[in-house]
């Protein structure tokens, strides 16, 4: 095993606890405001995402840093 299947296994990993994270909880009522930054999210999103917890920019920086 070299460093790129380890890679592509750690990646694997994360995907599927995400997966697994989104399919455990699809009833849970969207957040009004983001649980990183306090902003409120938009209601497009909350109604598009149900059980959204964070904004789109602090979405977007989560899954940077994953």
């Amino acid at each position: 095993m070299d460093i790129v299947d380890a890679a592509q296994g750690v990646e694997k990993l994360f995907i599927e606890a995400a997966l697994a994270n989104r399919l455990s909880c699809p009833n849970r009522p969207s957040n009004k405001y983001c649980e990183e930054c306090g902003e409120e999210i938009p209601e497009a999103r909350r109604v598009a995402i149900p059980g959204v917890r964070y904004c789109i920019k602090c979405q977007t920086e989560m899954e940077q840093i994953q």
